[in-house]
């Protein structure tokens, strides 16, 4: 699954960790500040400010920080690509794999664009905090906020919405191509490998099927992934800044940042929460796959010999099937109702975490705003299980398949549950007749 792709797949994905966290630290531990020197801004617009004299006004002060920030931010645009080339540079050289322009770089493009959406995103928050301070302020004061102003803000928005609109698509369509990509190196790999994998029960459905799934299945659990880790990134020190205009919670009292620990521990909750409920979906995902399978093979045995696919037979199996997707039912039923539950009673967690501040005046319609979203973009982002949950019991079972295609072209044992099944089978029954455990 990932061999035939991405070259030594472990230490790949290892150093790719490392690699980043070695650039974040370096970035908040010095390099940050080497903007000035290295920086390449003032050539396109974006160069640091002069330094201001202490008894520079407030004005100047807030427009001096304003082109500071837009050049740090242009900065770090230039640190990120360059952290970039070294890890694809690095990996070109060090492993040398047929698709590695397409995993390697096209990885390293997925995550550089990502991270230039979230950025359109924050930006986005932090024009609700300004349009809903206008709004406060105009229908607080009548007459205060200018025509020409709040209108303006309209045009501010959809300059960043177009923005995002425009690249996400792009980065969409490039997305579908990188995983259909995967796909074809998936494919190549095991049909390479065809002689060692025809025997396996349902060979063809996991080439032609499971590997489809698999690249379909990949395409959005894997960008979510990485949107979450970049959400998590940007609007978490966001979320944490704004924090300090709540000092005091619900119950607990005054606190320092609880706005970041109430998203964290509410997360986390949700996702044991989920992660129990679920517990047994990959199992019985996996088990209805080997039922259909089961059930489409003696059908297909049918179209060319009468003496298969036979009434009685055909209706043993389609029991199989009916009893598989009926546990299926009743465990995906509690299963959403806990975490549909979780996710409705989320809705009012920021707002509750507010009260104390909005009761008593202490923020500002804006600031409201800007906090309940990177709130929101925060939970979002720790509760990616919470939200993936489904899929990811989806891919456990693909991942459980195509395994033993693994373990066969490696001439290793097949799985347990691969072995199981054709101990059953070669008695007569299947895993699937047994009573549910």
């Amino acid at each position: 699954m990932f061999v035939s792709f991405f070259p030594r797949p472990r230490l790949f994905f290892a150093s790719f960790v490392v690699w980043s966290l070695f650039c974040i630290f370096l970035w908040y531990g010095f390099a940050n500040d080497l903007g000035r020197t290295l920086g390449l801004g003032q050539f396109f617009g974006y160069g640091f400010p002069e330094l201001l004299q202490g008894d520079a006004g407030e004005a100047a002060q807030a427009a001096n920080a304003d082109v500071e920030a837009n050049a740090v931010g242009f900065w770090f645009y230039q640190y990120f690509i360059t952290a970039i080339l070294i890890f694809v540079g690095f990996w070109m050289w060090f492993s040398p794999h047929p698709w590695a322009r397409w995993s390697v770089g096209g990885s390293a493009l997925i995550l550089f664009v990502n991270w230039f959406l979230v950025q359109l995103d924050v930006m986005i928050n932090s024009w609700f905090g300004v349009f809903y301070d206008m709004i406060q302020s105009a229908l607080g004061t009548p007459g205060s906020v200018e025509a020409g102003d709040f209108y303006w803000q309209f045009i501010v928005f959809l300059r960043i919405a177009l923005l995002y609109v425009f690249f996400g698509t792009l980065f969409r369509f490039f997305v579908s191509h990188f995983i259909f990509r995967w796909r074809t190196a998936m494919n190549s790999y095991y049909m390479a490998q065809w002689q060692k994998l025809r025997h396996i029960e349902g060979a063809a459905q996991r080439v032609q099927e499971d590997t489809m799934r698999f690249a379909s299945i990949a395409e959005g659990l894997g960008i979510s992934l990485v949107d979450s880790l970049m959400t998590l990134i940007a609007f978490l020190p966001l979320l944490w800044a704004l924090s300090a205009h709540i000092e005091e919670l619900p119950i607990i009292g005054e606190v320092s940042q609880g706005l970041v620990f109430v998203a964290i521990i509410w997360s986390i909750i949700g996702t044991a929460l989920v992660a129990v409920a679920g517990i047994r979906l990959p199992g019985l995902e996996f088990r209805n796959q080997r039922v259909e399978a089961a059930y489409r093979k003696e059908l297909v045995y049918g179209e060319d010999r009468a003496d298969r696919a036979a009434p009685p037979t055909v209706r043993e199996l389609f029991e199989n099937v009916r009893r598989n997707y009926f546990r299926l039912y009743l465990n995906y039923m509690y299963f959403n109702l806990v975490r549909i539950f979780y996710l409705q009673l989320g809705v009012l967690v920021p707002y509750f975490a507010l009260a104390p501040s909005i009761l008593t005046g202490v923020i500002t319609l804006g600031v409201m705003q800007q906090i309940t979203r990177a709130f929101g973009r925060v939970e979002s982002s720790f509760q990616y299980l919470v939200n993936s949950w489904t899929t990811i019991v989806e891919l456990m079972s693909i991942y459980k398949r195509l395994k033993a295609f693994e373990a066969t072209i490696r001439g290793e044992p097949l799985p347990e549950i691969d072995l199981e099944y054709m101990q059953r089978e070669r008695a007569g029954t299947t895993p699937e007749d047994q009573p549910a455990a």
